[in-house]
């Protein structure tokens, strides 16, 4: 009788709100130690001449991006314009087209 009541315990640890965060780091742990045998990722490239695509890549991102930037900008300002020069409200003195 006495082990049914300790499996009792262990169900209701584990259903405990520090139960999850401790299974989780001990599974992230145990998940970790076989990745330890795989080869490194490069993460810089191997030859000057990749470096350079990689850094002309990011180089007109950036770029790309400032200009989409300055484009909804002056797209804005704009619309700042006309809302201030009134042509959205409509005047009753306006002949209509028939």
């Amino acid at each position: 009788m006495r082990a049914f009541h300790i499996l009792g315990d262990v169900k209701r640890f584990f259903r405990s709100r520090l139960a999850r965060p401790i299974v989780a780091v001990l599974f992230a742990l145990i998940c970790a130690d076989p990745s330890s045998a795989a080869e490194p990722i490069a993460v810089f490239p191997a030859t000057p001449y990749d470096g350079y695509i990689i850094f002309e890549s990011l180089a007109v991102l950036w770029l790309f991006l400032i200009g989409l930037i300055v484009i909804i900008r002056m797209k804005l300002r704009e619309i700042e314009r006309i809302q201030q020069l009134g042509v959205e409200q409509e005047d009753r003195d306006v002949p209509m087209l028939e």
